[in-house]
């Protein structure tokens, strides 16, 4: 038995110094931190490894424990870099086109649990109640705990029209929920918009996908033809958008500030990690596209008094475009403190059809506010009264997610409480304080109707 483990051991050493040296171990780490590879650790590892497969219980593949080690070292950086199998991999290239199959929610790990980031807008999550903070501790009949959220999500993935029961821990509920999901084929409309009234439209960005940029251009084209010329104001609505990829970002940002203005830049150890986005088209164009969906885009856009609204529910994406228009004095933000997600995934290929995402640098705004752990401040905070006692108790920020990356520049929950001018919003007597929640672009939005006050009170203030 000695032997064989022994053998196992020295198996697995050479195999993981191997994988390091093919990976360039230390090609990309700083000069510092270049040290040769750490040879007590890696014992530790192949005993463990030799262990596993001598005394284990039931006979284990070699492959098996390799995985898990790979997802091992990713889930214990932080909530967002993680393994991506082939499954997982193909998902992700599918969902940036904006669609794929599953229930709809933006999900992380806690405890062995999944827990809800968001649901997105129009899914079926969505539909059927699943909310932000939510704890899945069952799929069906099948346990979370022990699972990996890869797992959790090939079982949260299923034929459409099939039906999944999530059971739910939420917080002020005395006992779990069941919720029965019917899976569909995702297709997420990323630009909405409407003529609120003359004069004054509305953009709603969902999710940042592969083509935003391009629906944006169209929505803003067809907003001024319905108000034969040029708009007065203009609300952009950010709130509960995820995020999605960095282009979209650069080019909805572009659509309304000038030419070169800086947008985002990133830092990170490696040269690769350290960008300056500008509002230019090498900067939002992907791939070989050489059409610029901005250049015909009327000049008044970049003019138009502007509002964003956002909320906790506004990460990543969505939040280095409030910052960027913050920022550059293009937009007031309205609102309520985002989410915070200011770290960059990078999504490194591996062999097999699989790949690592990796969080290799952190956002800045244009002022050189990092918005990790932080998110955007609103210029005016402007709480909806149906959610706002559930955003200030229960909301789940990226400063609440275990593991996360710190803010070098110090977090503060509580900043959009002492540094913004509020609007109060009080609930309405009667009906037991209760009311209804509005439907993002309704007539009863509350945060939108505060917005187009603003932008009508700026319009007087210009004709003065």
């Amino acid at each position: 038995m000695s032997r064989r483990f022994k053998e196992y051991g020295l198996v697995v050493i050479g195999l993981v110094a191997g994988i390091l040296v093919s990976l360039n171990f230390s090609a990309v780490a700083d000069k510092d931190t270049e040290l040769p590879l750490p040879v007590e650790e890696l014992r530790a590892f192949s005993e463990v490894f030799g262990r596993i497969k001598s005394d284990y219980v039931e006979p284990v593949s070699d492959k098996t424990l390799i995985t898990s080690a790979i997802n091992g070292m990713l889930s214990g950086l932080d909530p967002h870099s993680a393994y991506l199998d082939a499954d997982a991999f193909k998902e992700l290239q599918v969902g940036t086109q904006g669609e794929f199959g599953g229930l709809g929610i933006e999900v992380g790990m806690e405890d062995g649990l999944v827990k809800v980031i968001s649901p997105i807008e129009d899914t079926p999550a969505f539909t059927a109640g699943v909310k932000s903070g939510d704890l899945i501790i069952k799929l069906d009949d099948t346990l979370v705990k022990g699972l990996t959220l890869n797992d959790a999500v090939k079982r949260m993935r299923g034929k459409p029209g099939s039906v999944i029961v999530l059971t739910i821990l939420r917080k002020n509920e005395p006992k779990p929920l069941q919720i029965s999901v019917t899976r569909a084929v995702i297709k997420v409309q990323s630009v909405k918009s409407k003529l609120e009234e003359p004069g004054y439209g509305f953009v709603r960005i969902t999710q940042f996908q592969e083509h935003t940029g391009e629906n944006l251009a169209t929505a803003l084209n067809n907003l001024q033809k319905q108000n034969n010329g040029a708009l007065q104001g203009l609300v952009l609505d950010l709130r509960n958008d995820p995020g999605g990829l960095l282009t979209s970002a650069v080019g909805v940002s572009a659509a309304f500030l000038p030419k070169d203005a800086l947008v985002v830049y990133t830092e990170g150890r490696t040269e690769d990690a350290k960008m300056r986005l500008t509002a230019n088209p090498d900067n939002y164009l992907r791939g070989s596209s050489k059409n610029d969906y901005l250049k015909d885009l009327p000049d008044s856009f970049k003019k138009v008094p502007m509002v964003v609204l956002v909320n906790g529910g506004s990460a990543s994406a969505s939040e280095i475009v409030a910052g960027a228009l913050q920022d550059q004095k293009r937009a007031v933000v309205m609102g309520t403190q985002s989410f915070g997600k200011g770290s960059v995934q990078t999504i490194l290929p591996l062999g097999n059809n699989t790949a690592i995402k990796l969080t290799t640098a952190r956002y800045f705004t244009p002022n050189g506010r990092s918005i990790q752990a932080k998110g955007i401040v609103p210029d005016i905070l402007v709480e909806d009264p149906a959610t706002a006692s559930f955003d200030n108790a229960f909301r789940l920020r990226e400063v609440d997610l275990d593991k996360h990356l710190s803010n070098s520049q110090g977090e503060d929950r509580s900043e959009s409480t002492t540094k913004t001018n509020k609007v109060d919003s009080k609930t309405k007597d009667g009906d037991g304080g209760k009311v209804e929640v509005a439907e993002f672009g309704a007539k009863n939005d509350y945060q939108l109707n505060q917005a187009l006050n603003l932008l009508k009170g700026l319009n007087i203030l210009r004709g003065k």
